[in-house]
């Protein structure tokens, strides 16, 4: 059976993410098709994907490496980050469903109880899955894919401080839901902007990036 090259595309990724693969290191058609026992035509599709994406790049006489992202680009990708959570949570406001909304709620209820007991790996989990909920709600499959990838490259790039204030976090995530619920579109940007921009301050850069001509990222803020 014919394993899809998107399969392959999530398991080079996810590699890359949690560290297999380093910045920089070579990524051969061949190694790759042994380590996923697959042929190499889905390994290339797959390679080409992931340089789209921005976790590949193609270097003359060595091929497919790790893309090594520098400081800039990754106070970049915060930046974008800060745009499209607000404009996905003004449009889940719009677009959302009651499953939707039943999940997001369910969601809320988990982080501020784990808040409480001091579940601090519960709620990194959840926070995730809140943020990709409301993603979904937003019904923009460009968009949803958008912040997808964003949320990858934020985990390949970034090491996410605990929050010191989970509970003032996590009733951040419940505002934010009652205004989706109520179809205030304006104030469920409003609240996702002050919360996204607080959470960028518990960013820190995994590793030295390449340039060191850009200033290492210290985003200002507050919790996550």
């Amino acid at each position: 059976m014919r394993i899809p090259a998107h399969a392959v595309c999530t398991a080079i990724r996810d590699d890359i993410v949690s560290g297999v693969f380093e910045p920089g290191g070579r990524l051969t058609e061949e190694v790759l098709a042994r380590r996923y026992g697959v042929s190499r035509v889905p390994v290339r599709e797959a390679l080409r994907t992931l340089e789209s994406e921005g976790f590949v790049t193609t270097r003359r006489h060595a091929g497919a490496c790790v893309a090594e992202p520098t400081a800039q680009e990754a106070a970049d990708l915060l930046e974008l980050r800060m745009l499209l959570e607000p404009l996905a949570a003004s449009r889940a406001a719009r677009r959302r469903t009651d499953a939707h909304l039943k999940v997001l709620r369910g969601l809320v209820r988990l982080g501020q109880e784990r808040a409480r007991r001091g579940q601090g790996e519960d709620l990194r989990a959840l926070g995730g899955w809140f943020h990709e909920t409301l993603a979904q709600a937003s019904g923009s499959p460009g968009l949803i894919a958008l912040l997808t990838q964003m949320r990858h490259k934020v985990a390949w790039m970034f090491v996410v401080e605990a929050s010191a204030r989970p509970a003032e976090s996590w009733a951040e995530h419940g505002a934010i839901v009652d205004a989706v619920a109520r179809g205030d579109a304006e104030r469920a940007r409003t609240l996702a902007a002050i919360h996204t921009d607080r959470a960028a301050a518990a960013h820190r850069l995994r590793r030295q990036p390449v340039s060191t001509s850009q200033p290492a990222v210290n985003m200002s803020g507050g919790r996550h």
